[in-house]
């Protein structure tokens, strides 16, 4: 656990890339500051004479060695460690090890190494495999498709601490492993023969199947081939195009000959989560449109068409609804070969666009009674990497900005600035009016920005100064202008809305770590049912919203609630634990369960965003947590964040 710990705050440091108190490490992690100091000794032994941590006046901060340190592989010595080498050992061993044996290489009593072998245990959940113990030995007994899914969960550990490179992989197959020695160059030219065949390449998903070839690889050079049952999917006509690829390169890079259930099951990973036809816009499909499955473009279409109606969004689009039952299709050939794509961007999409993620949670929803397919996190990412591209396109001209430019007249000097302005600043602001007076009407105009090359007589924030001729420094300015304008614009429709919504007597401070999640929701659902808010199936509904995907939508603040909006109208009910508390694979301290009403659905997007946004800054966060003793504290603090 230490070394999780460990682990924990030199990734929370990585992210932030900034300095971070010792209070708000220990809030995120729910120890003490004491212990993030000794975590920070340990950190920086493990790159001794370097630097993984800096220590300073205002904390900490990650340093030049704190990715090396994040893999820094250790010795056998920790849970987690010795966890993965007795895995490792029960994988290689199809007669299986004596446990007596394997605690003397250990280093461990056998009582330790019983505690670890129940970790083990633990470890197999949903993997088809169990553990058997006879005696003084003991035996993993599944398939070689279920061996190597429980070799890739282990690999996905080891990128849980860190992002995935050769060492992660090495740490799980072996320093010898045949498929590590041989991971970057086999990649390299997998990616390049994809290309030459006219496919563009998904580099999400690209390490990670190479990462299952070298398992392939390894497994099968140790005599312990796939399956013949292991290949279930249909072949379709270009598998056996990129089965032949995988198969010459693998005889190449890695010296290893691959049957052919191997070759098929690794064909079909590439198909379902590397590639897509040239041409064509989504890098998660490898099926041309003419392949699409009818049923399946009609399930979509009837998802998408729901999802844009309950969140009042602009993704009800043939070419959007084309690009996304591919990516279903494909997400059913991953779910029969249980492949799970891995996404490395979806914490930050999960914490930075928590609207769009909610929408691909409801289209994940749907899919999954629809279509019987479980979708874990980072593929319900997947989706809404499509959402977000979707709605992109359609909010552009939402944010711009208008803009009145004050130049005086002199020959064309005013139009030359225009052209410059639209030139350099069009994707930000639309210029709807041009004075060329030198005395103009200051007080008529009503742009949200004023472009002037002469003084005004008052200044204030949407009054930008600039010269004639425009400079980098006046776009500079200008940009700055206006993302402050946009976000106080933002803040104060929620600072309007939280005040409408809050209810006061829905306000809980010392949140039960010992509750739970699911404890917590129904605590703060049940302050709302007392006040005929919602009733005790929404809570129910919000509890099945959460096991969907974790509501822990920054390292702060979770944001429960149900993905229909039934209350009878829109409250907040605000939990707050004195010290961070269990949620998803995280820890928060804020805990908002929100209840929107059909009548409130365009206050959706404002309350979800913009809240989350509050709630991303850590000095804030721990300004509310201190200061909010009670709801009208709470709420004075709040207003007083936003106000900035």
């Amino acid at each position: 656990m230490t070394r999780a710990r460990q682990d924990r705050v030199l990734g929370l440091l990585l992210r932030d890339g900034d300095w971070v108190t010792a209070s708000a490490l220990a809030d995120a992690l729910g120890v003490t500051p004491r212990s993030i100091r000794s975590y920070v000794t340990a950190a920086n032994a493990r790159v001794a004479p370097g630097v993984a941590v800096e220590s300073g006046p205002q904390g900490y901060r990650a340093g030049s060695d704190a990715a090396a340190a994040l893999r820094a592989g250790g010795d056998t010595g920790t849970p987690r460690d010795r966890l993965h080498t007795l895995v490792r050992a029960l994988l290689d061993a199809p007669d299986g090890i004596d446990v007596f044996e394997t605690g003397d290489a250990l280093h461990v009593s056998p009582a330790t190494l019983d505690a670890d072998l129940a970790r083990v245990r633990g470890l197999l959940g949903g993997t088809e495999l169990t553990l058997e113990r006879s005696a003084s030995r003991a035996r993993l007994r599944g398939t070689e498709g279920a061996q190597r899914r429980l070799l890739s969960k282990l690999a996905h550990d080891e990128m849980d601490a860190g992002s995935f490179d050769l060492a992660a992989l090495r740490r799980t197959l072996g320093e010898g492993s045949v498929g590590a020695q041989a991971f970057g160059p086999f990649k390299t030219e997998l990616v390049a023969r994809l290309g030459e065949l006219g496919w563009f390449v998904n580099e999400f998903g690209i390490a990670d199947v190479v990462m299952h070839i070298a398992i392939a690889a390894d497994r099968t050079s140790r005599d312990r081939p796939l399956d013949a049952a292991g290949g279930t999917s249909r072949e379709r006509p270009t598998q056996s195009q990129v089965a032949e690829i995988i198969a010459e390169l693998s005889e190449r890079h890695l010296g290893v000959r691959l049957g052919s259930a191997d070759l098929q099951h690794l064909a079909t990973l590439v198909l379902t989560r590397v590639v897509a036809p040239d041409g064509h816009e989504d890098a998660a499909s490898a099926t041309v449109p003419s392949s699409l499955d009818p049923e399946i473009e009609a399930v979509v279409r009837e998802v998408v068409t729901a999802a844009a109606d309950e969140f009042l969004v602009d993704i009800a689009h043939d070419d959007f609804v084309a690009r996304l039952a591919l990516h279903v299709q494909n997400l059913l050939h991953r779910a029969r070969e249980q492949a799970w794509s891995r996404n490395p961007l979806t914490r930050s999409l999960k914490s930075t666009y928590p609207m769009i993620f909610e929408v691909a949670v409801f289209i994940a929803s749907r899919l999954q009674q629809r279509l019987g397919i479980p979708l874990p996190d980072d593929e319900i990412a997947y989706i809404a990497m499509h959402v977000g591209g979707r709605l992109e396109r359609s909010r552009r001209a939402d944010q711009l900005l208008t803009a009145t430019i004050v130049c005086p007249g002199y020959y064309d000097l005013h139009e030359l600035l225009r052209s410059s302005v639209d030139r350099s600043l069009g994707q930000a602001i639309e210029v709807v009016g041009v004075e060329t007076r030198v005395d103009p009407d200051w007080a008529s105009i009503d742009t949200a920005l004023v472009l002037t090359t002469i003084d005004p007589p008052t200044t204030n924030d949407r009054i930008v100064r600039i010269q004639p001729f425009l400079t980098d420094a006046d776009v500079e300015r200008v940009q700055a202008a206006a993302g402050r304008i946009r976000r106080s614009r933002r803040l104060a429709r929620l600072r309007a809305e939280l005040e409408r919504y809050f209810e006061p007597s829905a306000f809980l401070r010392g949140l039960d770590e010992a509750a739970g999640e699911e404890g917590v929701i129904r605590g703060l659902g049940a302050l709302l049912q007392a006040r005929g808010v919602i009733d005790a199936e929404y809570v129910e509904r919000t509890i099945e919203r959460e096991r969907l995907s974790s509501t822990a939508f920054t390292d702060a603040l979770a944001v429960p609630h149900a993905l229909e909006m039934t209350a009878s109208r829109t409250a907040i009910a605000i939990g707050i634990a004195d010290s961070s508390i269990p949620w998803g694979d995280g820890r928060v301290q804020v805990v908002a369960l929100v209840a929107f009403s059909e009548t409130d659905r365009e206050a959706f997007q404002t309350v979800f965003e913009q809240f989350v946004e509050v709630f991303s800054e850590r000095d804030s966060v721990q300004r509310l947590v201190r200061r909010g003793t009670d709801f009208n504290a709470f709420l004075d603090e709040l207003v007083a964040v936003i106000d900035g």
